[in-house]
């Protein structure tokens, strides 16, 4: 049985939550005996495989917004009849996924959030998002969808969807305290900080989470981790806080550090809402934290009943003030049954054994 993974930068994760995913399940298929080959950018370092995993690498040259298009469709066709079945992380280039089918392999699509509900994106971008999304409901065989949200917003969508299995990300759970001292270089205590790791993007709610904790009696600062340093205008809008009790650091890619800092925070604010099963949700609950998360179907469907939630930047102070006067003990209860829905729900072992179902069939 031979398996390709396409749409990631590569493995070992370097970046970002495609690279972790194709990491987690190629190495765990691999010991069930799947033969699982992952596509990569080439760069200077191109070892030939990680922990049984045959590493690919395709040249990707800088060609603006087509580069990652340009990317997926040259994995597509030098992968087109060599696989068994071949995995599409992200519909961006859905409308070339027949390729591999015309040589009678299986194609997959992974269709991940609403990425063309993203601000970011301009006006003619969204409109091409839409078209890939709709051409995902055809050129493949099947297609993922990373939370059952996803694929009822598709079927509100689309008249006709492929097959669809619903299979979320994963997440560690993190257990053993991590090294507190790294939290020295930004002056933190256990406990003593709220959170915010995020794109600073529009869709993740981050201006209305700094306007809600303002309106807070909390003590805490809200430390915020995200590239601040990109020249964007609602970036400018988000550093007009004059709040001292707002603490951007920077982007933090050291994992150590930002699991260290999910670890110990007070608690998570979590303000996504363009779709899917995020994984840094996922990496939060996984630590144990209490979260105050954007109102969506989306989040709802991975907290489980766990969290909290704000509608607007008006909900926010209540929560926070009551999040911060919670004993230690309805604290510990909260951290112990987010890592037990870790375990149950969104354990990587068992998101491969669901994969390895759809293979086997």
């Amino acid at each position: 049985m031979k398996f390709a993974i396409l749409g990631a930068r590569g493995i070992p994760a370097r970046y970002g939550g495609f690279e972790t995913f194709a990491e987690e399940l190629a190495v765990r298929l691999v010991k069930k005996g799947v033969d699982v080959t992952v596509y990569c950018e080439a760069g200077a370092e191109q070892p030939d495989s990680y922990k049984g995993v045959r590493l690919v690498y395709v040249p990707s040259p800088s060609l603006g917004p087509f580069t990652t298009i340009l990317f997926d469709l040259r994995c597509l066709w030098h992968a087109r009849k060599d696989y068994d079945t071949v995995y599409m992380l992200g519909y961006g280039a859905s409308i070339f996924c027949f390729i591999p089918r015309l040589w009678g392999r299986k194609v997959w699509i992974n269709m991940d959030g609403i990425e063309w509900a993203r601000a970011k994106w301009s006006f003619p971008a969204k409109v091409y998002f839409k078209v890939m999304e709709a051409m995902a409901m055809w050129t493949p065989n099947r297609i993922i969808a990373d939370a059952e949200g996803i694929k009822q917003f598709l079927s509100s969508r689309h008249m006709h969807l492929p097959p669809c299995s619903v299979i979320p990300y994963g997440a560690q759970v993190v257990d053993r305290p991590p090294d507190v001292a790294l939290l020295t270089e930004w002056g933190l205590q256990p406990s003593k900080y709220l959170l915010v790791v995020s794109r600073l993007e529009p869709e993740n709610h981050v201006l209305e989470i700094l306007r809600g904790f303002s309106m807070s009696e909390s003590r805490l600062p809200l430390v915020v981790v995200g590239n601040n340093q990109i020249d964007t205008p609602y970036i400018e809008r988000l550093k007009e806080f004059s709040d001292i009790r707002i603490r951007f650091i920077g982007a933090v890619y050291d994992k150590a550090k930002l699991q260290s800092l999910r670890y110990y925070c007070k608690a998570y604010f979590h303000g996504h809402s363009v779709g899917g099963t995020n994984p840094s949700l996922l990496e939060a609950i996984g630590c144990g934290n209490a979260v105050i998360a954007h109102d969506n179907p989306f989040n709802r469907e991975v907290l489980g009943g766990l969290g909290v939630y704000f509608n607007s930047q008006d909900d926010i102070p209540l929560l926070v003030n009551s999040m911060e006067e919670r004993g230690k003990a309805l604290s510990d209860g909260i951290s112990q049954r987010m890592r037990e829905r870790i375990r149950d729900v969104y354990n990587w072992d068992l998101i491969s054994e669901r994969y390895l179902e759809i293979l086997r069939k």
